[in-house]
C-alpha cells in the first residue's frame, strides 16, 4: 500500500536513534488516518498514532461559542493545547507516559487520556488538517514536527468519501451532500493553501 519511496523514509525516520515526530496534513476525506495506519503496521511498536482530532472542542462549547455549524473549523480545535501535547513529547522525561484525548466518531465528541504514549517510542504519527497552517496557535505546530507529508487523493473521490462518512454516523444523504459543501470544502480550501510548506507530497492512485 505504501510506495517504496515513502516506506524507505519511514525506516529512516524510525532508524535515526531519536524521537521523531512525522505530521499527516491534508483536507477532510484524503485518507489521512488510512496512511497513518499503514505506516503504524509498518512500523509495528516503534511508533504511535496521535490524531489531531482529539482537540475537538466538545459539542456544549461549541454550541455556546455559536460554532457547532462549522464544526472542524480550525477555530473548533483547542489549538493551543495540541501544540502544549507535541511540546511535552518533545522533552518527554524516560519515565513519563503522555495522555492524549482521542476523538471518536460514534459519539461525535473527543474523550481524555485515551491515548497513552512511552518514553520509548521513537515515532509519533500525528495526522490532521491543520498541521501547516501558519496563524493562531496553529503557527506553532510546524515547528515541533521533524517531517511533515501533505495526502492528496482525486477531488471526486474524496468527495464521495467525505459524503459515505457523514452518511455512515447518521447524516441522511441530502444533509451528508449539504455539509460536506458548507463546511468541509470550505476548510479544505484553506488548507490546500498549506500544501507547499510541506516536505513531500503523498498522493493515493
Amino acid at each position: 500500500m505504501i510506495p517504496a519511496v515513502f516506506r524507505d523514509r519511514l525506516d529512516a525516520l524510525l532508524a535515526n536513534g531519536q524521537r521523531t515526530i512525522l505530521g499527516l496534513a491534508g483536507p477532510p476525506g484524503c485518507g489521512k488516518s488510512t496512511l497513518a495506519q499503514a505506516l503504524l503496521d509498518h512500523a509495528g511498536s516503534r511508533a504511535a498514532v496521535l490524531p489531531m482530532d482529539g482537540y475537538h472542542l466538545a459539542n456544549v462549547e461549541l454550541a455556546r461559542l455559536g460554532r457547532a455549524a462549522r464544526k472542524g473549523a480550525e477555530d473548533t480545535f483547542d489549538s493551543a493545547g495540541f501544540v502544549h501535547l507535541l511540546s511535552r513529547l518533545r522533552r518527554q522525561a524516560a519515565d513519563e507516559m503522555v495522555y492524549a484525548p482521542q476523538f471518536l466518531r460514534e459519539i461525535e465528541e473527543a474523550i481524555a487520556g485515551s491515548i497513552a504514549i512511552s518514553a520509548d517510542i521513537p515515532l509519533i504519527i500525528t495526522e490532521g488538517n491543520y498541521l501547516l497552517l501558519d496563524r493562531g496557535h496553529w503557527s506553532g505546530v510546524r515547528p515541533l514536527l521533524d517531517e511533515v507529508w501533505y495526502v492528496e487523493v482525486d477531488p471526486a473521490l474524496r468527495l464521495e468519501r467525505l459524503i459515505a462518512r457523514h452518511v455512515q454516523f447518521g447524516r441522511s444523504r441530502a444533509d451528508a451532500e449539504a455539509w460536506v459543501m458548507n463546511s468541509d470544502e470550505i476548510n479544505a480550501a484553506l488548507i490546500a493553501t498549506t500544501r507547499d510548506r510541506a516536505d513531500r507530497i503523498f498522493r493515493w492512485d
